[in-house]
């Protein structure tokens, strides 16, 4: 064991949780239905379990494909599984609330960002995650000239550990299409920064359109002890379930890292 990690008696790496747990009572975005779990096989009946499950995807730690936003794009299933297991980099960019991660902030990180990274977008938001407007309604956000700088340098998969890609007040929480799922942000923003939310925010989702648009999935709600690989690279691992039509589903983000520099996977052989 070292730090947050645990450590693989084996092999000697170190394996990190970032995730938030899931099930029965984990945050639903604003508007959606909570994770509803029924026993519907019982240990003092059956002498075994069985769970049903009713969710939205887009519950607790999760991926979104490009079909989430983007017609006839791929879904979570029909994407390259490069994407979801590789290096990568968690790059630290301390927000606050309703602030916004700007291409600026990714390039004075001091990350090193590759082609084919997967890029975790740390602002520290993940601290709050529950069941409250403070989470979902008051965080930050990225900017679309972040969505688009992480675009052109080609990275393979970026996360964030907040519950939206794009600022609360590009989302449908705010008055964007079917919005506000949260009455009072448009006005509270505004008497608070004394700024125009339709100004500031003129258009839905721009950030993630951008990066969904570039084939680029994302992961929302990284969270678990992703403060502990700050600023630090890392093997990622994601894999979303098989499933080629599917707009988002739950993953298992997890990171790795090899002290001894000396790990192979295995040769098949």
């Amino acid at each position: 064991m070292t730090g947050a990690a645990v450590r693989d008696p084996g092999s000697g790496l170190l394996l990190y949780e970032l995730s938030h747990p899931w099930g029965h009572g984990a945050p639903a975005y604003p508007g959606f239905d909570d994770v509803h779990i029924h026993r519907s096989v019982t240990h003092a009946r059956h002498g075994v379990m069985s769970q049903r499950i009713r969710t939205v995807m887009h519950t607790g730690t999760h991926v979104n494909a490009p079909k989430h936003l983007m017609q006839r794009a791929e879904g979570v299933g029909s994407l390259d599984l490069r994407r979801f297991f590789g290096n990568g980099v968690v790059v630290d960019c301390p927000k606050e609330e309703w602030e916004l991660v700007t291409a600026q902030d990714l390039e004075k990180s001091g990350a090193r960002i590759e082609a084919g990274d997967i890029v975790i977008v740390m602002t520290g938001w993940h601290r709050h995650y529950s069941d409250s407007q403070r989470y979902f309604a008051h965080g930050p956000g990225l900017d679309p000239d972040a969505a688009l700088w992480l675009a052109e340098r080609e990275v393979g998969l970026v996360g964030v550990d907040t519950a939206y890609v794009d600022h609360p007040l590009a989302t449908s929480l705010a008055a964007h299409r079917g919005g506000p799922a949260v009455n009072y942000l448009t006005a509270r923003y505004e008497t608070t920064t004394g700024r125009r939310a339709a100004e500031d925010f003129p258009e839905w989702n721009p950030a993630h359109r951008a990066l969904l648009a570039a084939g680029i999935p994302t992961v929302e709600n990284v969270g678990g002890d992703v403060a502990a690989l700050a600023g630090r690279r890392a093997t990622f691992h994601a894999m979303p379930w098989r499933w080629p039509e599917g707009d988002a589903c739950p993953v298992r983000l997890v990171a790795i890292t090899d002290p001894s520099g000396d790990y192979r996977v295995e040769s098949g052989s």
